[in-house]
């Protein structure tokens, strides 16, 4: 589904991605994890061409990263975005949300993008929320109306950066419960977290990034199988994230 190859990555001088290569089967569930800095959240960004790379490429079934310009849109309609801070359009209602991409990009009649943007809501369990606004729900709600969008976009992939760290700590289950359910179902998923009960409960795999590098890229049961299993930096911040 996605292969990662000898990808590197500068801002200016400073260089923030250092010849991460791995690959993502379809149907795989893989978590990215690390240190703040670390370069989690722009190696995911780099998926879909939101951060332009200097080095590697990344494919995407038959698509390509780097890509020309006019290709861009349609390979990041074929792959799923969920950010930190939600995004959605604070003016529009949560049903204009669902439905504004797939008339824009995907050309799909209003009917019918109304229909899937119903049917997404009733999934993620906010079906009588279509007219609120943003700003009138929870952080947890809009999380999911984010989670319902991306969906709307029939993605083969779905990518997540950080997706619970803005909501409140009685907010993230309800984010985490739609995320399990969408694994079980089969959703290929690169999930930038440091929730790591659903790590160790979901991922197939674990990426433990430090520095920019890919230190550890294992199974999960080697991530938190304990000492000498995972790299000794993983050790560290394992020990950190745990105990707390």
């Amino acid at each position: 589904m996605i292969s990662i190859e000898n990808v590197s990555k500068w801002y200016g001088q400073t260089q923030v991605l250092h010849d991460c290569s791995t690959r993502i089967a379809a149907g795989e569930v893989v978590v990215v994890c690390g240190p703040s800095g670390s370069g989690k959240s722009t190696l995911v960004k780099c998926i879909n061409a939101l951060e332009p790379i200097q080095k590697g490429r990344i494919v995407i079934g038959d698509d390509v990263i780097p890509a020309p310009a006019s290709k861009l849109s349609a390979i990041r309609a074929r792959v799923g975005m969920v950010f930190q801070h939600f995004e959605l359009f604070p003016h529009m209602t949560v049903l204009q949300n669902l439905v504004f991409a797939q008339v824009k990009v995907l050309k799909r009649s209003r009917e019918e993008a109304h229909a899937r943007a119903v049917g997404y809501l009733k999934r993620v369990g906010l079906a009588s929320f279509e007219a609120k606004h943003p700003g009138q729900l929870s952080g947890g709600q809009q999380q999911r109306v984010a989670i319902a969008r991306a969906l709307c976009m029939d993605p083969a992939c779905m990518l997540f950066d950080e997706p619970t760290s803005a909501l409140d700590p009685e907010m993230v289950n309800e984010v985490l419960e739609v995320m399990t359910e969408l694994a079980a179902e089969g959703m290929t998923m690169v999930c930038v977290t440091h929730e790591m009960g659903f790590a160790s409960k979901v991922a197939d795999r674990v990426i433990f990034m430090d520095e920019g590098r890919i230190v550890d890229d294992c199974h999960r049961d080697t991530f938190f199988g304990g000492t000498a299993q995972c790299s000794e930096r993983a050790q560290r911040f394992l020990s950190k994230i745990i105990s707390h």
